[in-house]
């Protein structure tokens, strides 16, 4: 978090605290450490501590006129990153929110985030929506984007000068006794790269118009998805490469409950890595210059009931026109034994195609692996208990990225209690074995906190 993040941040606790007629505060300690060792080299203990706080306000001086901040901190006691800092933060959101009291109006500014039907947007600025008539809805929003930017710069140092301004909006309409469609857009930058002084070829801006839908025409199914078009103009691809697609993502899911404690769902999802990543806050990570496509589907068949017995099977296909095709399958048994104790078991087997390497030692490598996982949970008045352990198995053990390792596992027991109604503290230890360690062991110290006061009686 930058100095003007924790100005801005003690300023508004400050006038909160003054103005506030009803102020919540909330917020998570942690406490870690982990070790890692693996043959042939030093073994290394990390020791972060960080801070999460919120804070809630009502009442700002008029009816409807609100506060909301939560954010982080953390600081590494043995650590020392690259870039020469031990120390990080980071202000999640911050924003005064007021709602009106008639047509279920609203107004936000300053940090916020968003999801208006295309995907979630973090935002430093306005949004608005209310309701209008004949079962309409509109909102907006507009400011400048949330940059998140990676430890080097140079990965992305034309970032904030495409990325100069983002808006956008949804217009909705609720059909009676059956959901709502809506439509949607949104522009993420403004600059072109062909404007700066020396014209880079990697496109941060984002155009993008969408729909959704959201079907309920009986109770026992439930219908929703979307579809997202690329709008924004793109240089030609080259000479031999195909035009990437128009629509940068196709996302549907539908559930259907049926007799005898049955239900079913399926998904189907499609997306263009070129138009749905143009944009992304995390350029370090996904390459707006990939053409690759993803494609997949899957089905799962639950039976019985939450509260007693329940068996739930399931299958995913995906594809990757870069790596092929994916097939995941399993099952899961869960049983609520009683109120206070549950546990579960489930085996998944997942087959991948082989990925090419241009190595002649390993000219191939498989990622098909078994899953087995079983865990038990036991809550009572003011103590929480439980326990999880998940073993992989990987049916190719000479594969480069797993250091010579043929299964990985994990186990990891936790132990919590409500000290009062306000402050709860917990803990987790672990150990296991990771593609990157041999053997690593964690331990988690927890504490929860929340309370409240208000300016006349108040807590």
């Amino acid at each position: 978090m930058k100095r003007p993040s924790y100005v801005a941040l003690i300023a508004t606790v400050m006038s909160a605290c003054a103005w506030g007629q009803q102020v919540s505060v909330y917020g998570t300690t942690l406490a870690q450490t982990w070790k890692d060792e693996t043959p042939g080299f030093d073994a290394k203990t990390y020791t972060p501590a960080t801070q999460f706080l919120g804070i809630d306000a009502t009442g700002l001086g008029m009816d409807g006129l609100s506060m909301h901040l939560y954010g982080w901190g953390t600081s590494d006691l043995g650590y020392v990153k690259a870039s020469g800092g031990k120390a990080d933060g980071y202000l999640t959101y911050g924003y005064l929110d007021y709602r009106f009291s008639q047509a279920n109006g609203e107004l936000k500014a300053g940090r916020f985030s968003i999801n208006q039907g295309g995907g979630f947007e973090q935002v430093d600025g306005i949004s608005g929506r209310t309701d209008l008539r004949g079962g309409f809805a509109v909102s907006f929003f507009a400011g400048q984007p949330v940059l998140y930017r990676p430890d080097d710069p140079a990965l992305s140092k034309d970032y904030a000068y495409q990325r100069d301004v983002i808006y956008g909006g949804r217009l909705s309409l609720r059909l009676k006794s059956l959901g709502e469609v809506g439509v949607f857009y949104v522009q993420d930058g403004s600059k072109s790269p062909k404007d700066l002084p020396v014209p880079e070829p990697v496109d941060y801006t984002r155009k993008q118009l969408g729909a959704d839908i959201h079907l309920v025409p009986v109770a026992v199914v439930d219908f929703s998805g979307r579809t997202i078009f690329d709008v924004a103009s793109h240089p030609d691809p080259g000479v031999g490469m195909a035009k990437p697609s128009r629509i940068a993502e196709h996302d549907y899911r539908v559930r259907v409950k049926l007799p005898g404690d049955f239900s079913v769902s399926g998904n189907f999802a499609e997306r263009n890595y070129y138009a749905y990543f143009a944009g992304t806050t995390l350029p370090s990570l996904f390459r707006q210059d990939d053409r690759d496509k993803f494609r997949g589907y899957g089905a799962d068949l639950t039976w019985g009931q939450a509260s007693g017995i329940q068996v739930v099977g399931d299958y995913k296909h995906t594809h990757r026109e870069s790596y092929g095709d994916t097939n995941r399958f399993g099952a899961d048994l869960r049983w609520a034994v009683t109120d206070s104790y549950m546990a579960g078991l489930g085996a998944h087997r997942t087959n991948a195609t082989e990925a090419l390497m241009v190595d002649p030692i390993t000219p191939a490598f498989s990622l098909s692996n078994t899953e087995v996982r079983a865990w038990a949970m036991y809550t009572a008045e003011k103590l929480t208990a439980s326990a999880d352990a998940i073993l992989y198995s990987f049916q190719d053990k000479k594969n480069p990225f797993l250091n010579g390792q043929s299964s990985l596992y994990e186990v990891v027991a936790s132990l919590g209690y409500q000290i009062t109604p306000a402050v709860r503290v917990s803990g987790d230890v672990g150990f296991g074995t990771t593609a990157l360690a041999k053997n690593q062991a964690t331990a988690l110290l927890r504490a929860d906190y929340r309370f409240g006061f208000g300016r006349k009686g108040g807590r």
